[in-house]
């Protein structure tokens, strides 16, 4: 039996028909996922798709391999490939250990694996990974920490140079 105010009835109290009232709003995410950082929602709120977005809250341990056309949001810890086409965002206190292919990756947490294709790759501050990146575009913020080696810019087919990008951090 579901209890909401019944704002059609007389006086202030409450009904368990909900045949005259609404029901209360839902939350729309889970009380224990933090929201995203500003500059993390400004370019993930571009790669958005259709598949929607996938969240492993923190707190949460997971093993396992992820694919798909959706939106992938970690904040607690994965172990295994990551493979999708919209974005993957590591959360400040996130783990993942594997190989990484997605349209775009955006770390604040810590990667222990290879980007291996992204259109764009973004490190942000307190952000770690050791592996080696390979990304259309790679944006390093101060205080981020990466071990390995970096090539960005290239074009897939052909290799033709559009700008510069191989190098280690």
């Amino acid at each position: 039996m579901a209890l909401w105010k019944d704002s059609t009835a007389s006086g202030s109290g409450l009904t368990g028909t909900g045949v005259s009232g609404s029901p209360p709003p839902r939350e729309s995410a889970p009380a224990n996922v933090a929201p995203l950082s500003a500059e993390v929602a400004r370019r993930v709120g571009k790669e958005r798709t259709a598949g929607g977005e996938s969240i492993l809250a923190s707190g949460l341990t997971l093993e396992g391999k992820i694919t798909g056309s959706g939106n992938v949001r970690i904040a607690g810890r994965f172990k295994g490939d990551v493979q999708i086409d919209g974005t993957l965002t590591l959360e400040s206190g996130a783990r993942l250990e594997g190989q990484v292919k997605a349209g775009a990756v955006s770390v604040s947490g810590e990667l222990i694996g290879n980007i291996t294709e992204a259109r764009q790759v973004d490190l942000l501050q307190g952000g770690r990974v050791e592996g080696d990146v390979k990304a259309g575009s790679f944006t390093v913020a101060s205080g981020a920490r990466m071990r390995g080696k970096v090539e960005f810019g290239w074009e897939e087919e052909g290799h033709a140079l559009s700008e510069t990008g191989t190098g280690a951090l």
